[in-house]
């Protein structure tokens, strides 16, 4: 494209740029694109060429979910860290986002295919073995927010030289479901006589009698297995433990990791302790 050397109206400037007259407009109205120039008779907007680089910013930062307040930020920081970091925080934004939709898509094929036996979770009624384990106590955004958990737990670990003997889980400490902030304790079983420090700890969690629905594949579908534990409560007349203590929570066990398996290969006991 041959440099264009004069000033250009706000069409010429929209039809470059890829940008609307009416987004130009607002952009204009929220100081985030100013025009070069503006008649002040006749309020036209003349655009310099050097504004199509700005334009093009702002045309991927409003594409990739940026509003204009944080566009016009934005454009202020260009060049320096904060730049950056806005741009990885945004990305990571996305990809819970996909993964949400992911697991809406999931539950909608399910539901699809309602009637048909669900062959990837089943259910039985099992004692738990008793274990000592080390866990990480922590309140994360939500619950598919655990790997947070891991993140912190695993280093600490290392450092302190412990040694897991099997599959770790999660316990829910809270007595309720939580749209936001869920209260969770991450374990791992070890030797007994385990010593841990600073934000590890050592649990004892007895022998438990619980219904255990065991998924195979997402995640996702653990919200399924719990609906299938609460048909069993209530064809059977039998009631969740509800005493208060650690050992009457619901809790998980991975018993492999998506770092080891494929996630159509992934195992989750998904546990209700009984009364």
């Amino acid at each position: 494209m041959a440099e264009i050397s004069h000033l250009m109206s706000i069409g010429q400037f929209s039809s470059l740029s890829r940008l609307s007259v009416r987004m130009l407009r607002h952009y204009d109205a929220h100081g985030v694109l100013v025009p070069a120039e503006t008649d002040a008779w006749t309020g036209y907007r003349r655009y310099a060429p050097a504004q199509l680089a700005d334009a093009a910013d702002i045309r991927m930062l409003r594409d990739v979910g940026f509003g204009v307040s944080a566009i016009g930020a934005l454009l202020a920081v260009r060049g320096t860290p904060a730049w950056s970091d806005a741009l990885r925080l945004q990305r990571e934004t996305l990809v819970e986002e996909l993964r949400a939709s992911q697991g809406k898509l999931s539950l909608i094929t399910r539901l699809l295919d309602e009637g048909e036996p669900t062959m990837s979770i089943t259910l039985t009624r099992t004692t738990v073995l008793a274990m000592t384990a080390v866990a990480l106590r922590g309140t994360v955004p939500t619950y598919s927010d655990e790997g947070r958990l891991w993140q912190r737990m695993m280093p600490a670990l290392s450092a302190q030289s412990i040694v897991p003997v099997g599959p770790g889980g999660v316990i829910e400490h809270d007595d309720q479901y939580m749209d936001q902030d869920p209260d969770l304790s991450i374990f791992l079983p070890v030797p007994a006589g385990t010593e841990a420090a600073d934000e590890l700890e050592i649990l004892e969690l007895p022998a438990r009698d619980c219904l255990v629905a065991r998924v195979t594949g997402a995640y996702d579908q653990i919200s399924e297995a719990h609906d299938l534990i609460n048909e069993r409560l209530a064809s059977e007349g039998l009631a969740a433990r509800a005493d208060g203590t650690l050992a009457g929570h619901a809790f998980n066990i991975y018993l492999n990791s998506p770092d080891q398996v494929s996630e159509e290969e992934q195992l989750t006991d998904v546990c209700q302790p009984l009364a």
